[in-house]
């Protein structure tokens, strides 16, 4: 087995000086195929190491199938409440780390750890909020039942093809035949809807030339009755 090499560990973080369940460290150990004889250990309330083996366990060539993983007790910027509960879980991928800050503030830590530079911590930028925005976000700490990272489950394919299928619009796109719209009505007899639609639009035509017929006969009286009115007031 090769020497131990330090894992990709990517963190993100909430806060609240109120409430335990939302002041929280979330850490991702970059570990494919992480055996279960790992070890995370917490030496001290702000201190963490790791030890870990990522490779099929029932290899026949140890030595090429597998790689040894360590964390030597990395000193984080500020302590953790060992006593409150903590979230675990392996994934094919990872091990999840969800823990709960010992100080209750509103503040961010400003880093993960002591040190500013450690090359093998990164921000989780798929679990980061900004501080300012944490309250409008709801607490995803991620961990599905399935034991799946966040995102894991989605099936992006049938989504999308449930929004381009919506109903047979996708014959919306050349405006031509309007080949979609067939979808909203099944054995619809178009030719027979168009009769329809003719005969109700003539209809309603010739009802409001009669309207307007009786409309114009109460309106202006006939000339006839007008030139005959001027004769009988003479005699």
């Amino acid at each position: 087995m090769s020497a131990a090499i330090a894992p990709e560990l990517l963190w993100a973080q909430r806060s609240s000086a109120d409430d335990p369940s939302k002041n929280l460290i979330y850490l991702t150990i970059n570990v494919p195929d992480l055996q279960p004889e790992y070890s995370l250990t917490f030496p001290t309330p702000s201190s963490i190491t790791f030890k870990g083996t990522s490779g099929a366990s029932g290899a026949t060539n140890s030595s090429s199938s597998t790689k040894s993983y360590a964390i030597e007790s990395l000193e984080l910027f500020d302590e953790l409440d060992l006593e409150a509960e903590r979230k675990v879980q392996v994934t094919g991928k990872s091990l999840q780390v969800q823990l709960v800050k010992k100080k209750a503030q509103q503040e961010y830590w400003p880093r993960l750890t002591k040190d500013k530079r450690v090359n093998f911590v990164k921000t989780d930028f798929a679990r980061w909020v900004d501080e300012d925005e944490q309250n409008s976000a709801d607490v995803d700490d991620g961990f599905a039942s399935t034991g799946a990272p966040p995102g894991a489950g989605m099936d992006m394919d049938a989504m999308m093809s449930q929004m381009g299928g919506m109903g047979g619009m996708g014959g919306m796109g050349g405006m031509g035949g309007m080949g979609g719209m067939g979808g909203m009505g099944g054995d619809m007899d178009l030719e027979k809807l168009m009769a329809q639609m003719n005969a109700g639009g003539a209809a309603a035509a010739d009802e409001s030339k009669s309207d307007d017929d009786s409309t114009s006969s109460e309106e202006m009286p006939s000339l006839e009755a007008a030139d005959a009115n001027p004769k009988a007031s003479s005699t």
